[in-house]
């Protein structure tokens, strides 16, 4: 139902504003619009101002839609609610309720776009469509959105690396260190810009997460432009290099026409922690036949500690047994397999694995001409014809899935190989891991097989560097609360012995403390066997047991960059897990009365200690670098 504005003064000499509020009231989102036509939106929580006159704008080759725009007519206030599930998120079964606001507008062409809103409890996101229909191809050459914080804001960003740097040309990939709790307005070190989602707070405690949804192959990856004067950050387009070979870079499309949305979440740090707006707004999932073959799970991984040469019939025979003995249920193949065990010995592989209920994922290398890596299987996935004569070959075998590394960057025509990778993989029933990849931007929900994507500077990169291993406590506490915080991460975490030609800083427990913080659809653990044998049973215990998905998540306490304490639920269990990002003990007081009797792992001296029978009295102690983690009884 649309309403005419014919009750508003004439736009050209007068200014329009329009408030839009979330469904408790708590966000309110301030539509405005300037002399010359100009719209911008301002954002307050709790009355608090959180994002000052930010601007909106789209411009196409055949038009321009960021001035000279008249409101035509407003729909009214819709409710919007949604009910999902997903295998791989902080909640099994997700409510979605939020407030639906359309502005249908006009350039001074009279080219038709709307604006809409969502606005949710616990953020919101915008997005801008261009109705009709179209028998040429429309072009948007700019994105003028902008999210304007207060000079006082201070964030947690990550850089985003420039295309065709690297080891063998292979950024971006989302792998660098994080900036922390810098000022707004701190320019990239970095170019290319930054990458979501960004995590920025306010003079005030309100927190805000910036992401994007509903990214489908008609638009480009984005991220925040370098350059963020007085801390106003805009949307960015790739960089020339990241596309499919002889693919297009920037926005394209027939109408109608969706960009992707706009996410904001925004709250205290527990309703931002617990937020799944970056799912909420994706599309829904695609149809399949079943879904008895999509199966969250672990797996053993030999590469991460052993490195090329253990990708070989008996090494990987062994990683076989050694998920068998933890009950995971995968084991990952890595690269060059295809030649140094071969198809037919693999088959030989994945039959003894199902024999002791292991399935096996293969390597694949996406590419292509956009990196020069030597590693192969190499140039089977480019086509859709050779990459689903590929995918049925090993189904046949009896493969699970896939992980595909190596991808070019953002451009519209690289978003698109990651579509019809994931469509042609759901029709012939493989699971898929994105490594050395994009963000998913809520893929796994429309995409249910996506079990996890890389999209961070791994466990793998503490294996490479010392400097890296020093600096990975404050990088995956910061990873929590960003990376990992609508879409699954394959960190590949948890080495609890040793790590050849490293001093590992962190603490037992704070390694342990990785499988219930890190979300990913099949957790991908570092340890080896022989690290393992060298590990208590009750440890082992815990591995065997550890569920796969989670019915809940409750944020108890925490700060980004420094410590963090959560607990996830499956079934009538809770999962309680902590960790120290800092060089210095933490001390925290925090309600577990929600929990029953259990057990948990503690830091005694660098070392385990477990307590059985019992609970934390509601005081917990992290040491430097070190972590809790605990089972408990639901009441």
């Amino acid at each position: 139902m649309k309403t005419f504005l014919a009750f508003y003064m004439f736009l050209s000499t007068s200014v329009f504003a329009q408030e839009m509020l979330s469904p408790n009231r708590a966000i309110k989102v301030k539509l405005n619009t300037e002399v010359g036509g100009k719209f911008t939106y301002s954002v307050s929580f709790s009355g608090k101002p959180v994002m000052e006159p930010s601007q909106l704008g789209i411009i196409r080759k055949d038009g321009d839609f960021s001035k000279g725009l008249q409101i035509i007519s407003v729909e009214k206030v819709q409710e919007v609610h949604e009910k999902y599930e997903t295998l791989n998120a902080k909640r099994k079964s997700i409510s979605y309720k939020a407030n639906r606001y359309v502005f249908h507008l006009q350039n001074e062409k009279q080219q038709p776009m709307d604006l809409e809103f969502q606005l949710s409890n616990d953020g919101f996101a915008f997005r801008y469509y261009f109705p009709g229909t179209s028998p040429d191809i429309k072009y948007i050459t700019e994105e003028l959105t902008t999210f304007n914080f207060p000079e006082t804001a201070v964030a947690w960003m990550q850089p985003m690396s420039d295309a065709q740097t690297g080891w063998e040309h292979c950024h971006p990939s989302y792998e660098e260190g994080y900036l922390r709790e810098i000022k707004v307005g701190t320019p990239s070190p970095i170019k290319a810009g930054w990458v979501y989602p960004a995590l920025f707070r306010t003079k005030d405690q309100v927190y805000v997460a910036i992401t994007e949804a509903g990214l489908d192959g008609t638009y480009c990856g984005t991220r925040l432009q370098a350059e963020s004067p007085k801390g106003e950050y805009r949307i960015g387009f790739p960089q020339e290099p990241e596309v499919f070979t002889g693919g297009e870079l920037n926005p394209e499309s027939k109408l109608p026409w969706y960009t992707p949305w706009r996410v904001i979440a925004l709250g205290t740090l527990k309703t931002v922690s617990e937020s799944t707006l970056g799912t909420d707004l994706a599309p829904k999932a695609i149809r399949l036949k079943s879904q008895d073959w999509i199966k969250p799970g672990k797996a053993s991984w030999s590469w991460i500690i052993l490195k090329d040469e253990s990708i070989n019939y008996d090494t990987t025979r062994m990683y076989i047994d050694f998920a068998a003995d933890m009950k995971w249920e995968y084991c990952l193949v890595d690269v060059n397999w295809d030649t140094t065990i071969g198809y037919e010995r693999m088959k030989e592989l994945v039959d003894y694995a199902a024999q002791k209920q292991v399935k096996l994922l293969l390597w694949y290398n996406s590419a292509g001409s956009w990196n020069t890596t030597p590693y192969h299987p190499r140039n089977l996935l480019l086509t859709r014809e050779s990459r689903r004569k590929e995918f049925q070959r090993i189904k046949d075998m009896g493969v699970a899935g896939v992980k595909i590394d190596f991808f070019g960057g953002d451009g519209q025509s690289m978003i698109r190989y990651y579509i019809d990778i994931l469509n042609d993989a759901a029709d012939i029933g493989l699971l898929i891991n994105f490594h050395g990849a994009t963000l998913p931007r809520g893929w796994q929900k429309t995409y249910p097989h996506l079990m996890t994507a890389e999209a961070i500077k791994g466990q793998e990169m503490v294996t490479f560097s010392q400097d890296f291993a020093n600096e990975q406590p404050a990088h995956v506490l910061t990873a929590v609360y960003t990376r990992n915080l609508f879409d699954p991460m394959d960190f590949t975490p948890m080495t609890l012995d040793s790590i050849p030609r490293i001093h590992r800083v962190t603490t037992k427990t704070f390694e342990l403390a990785s499988t219930v913080l890190f979300l990913s659809g099949i957790q991908h653990l570092a340890e080896s066997p022989m690290g393992m044998s060298n590990q208590s049973e009750d440890i082992k215990n815990y591995l065997r047991n550890l569920p796969s998905s989670w019915e809940e998540t409750k944020f108890l306490a925490g700060e980004p960059g420094k410590y963090i304490l959560l607990a996830r639920r499956s079934g009538n269990k809770w999962y309680l897990g902590g960790m120290n990002g800092e060089k210095k003990t933490r001390e925290i007081k925090v309600d577990l009365s929600f929990l029953g009797e259990g057990y948990f792992f503690e830091d005694v001296s660098r070392q385990e200690s477990i307590r059985k029978n019992q609970k934390p009295n509601g005081k917990i102690s992290l040491p430097a670098y070190g972590g809790i983690v605990g089972v408990f009884n639901s009441l």
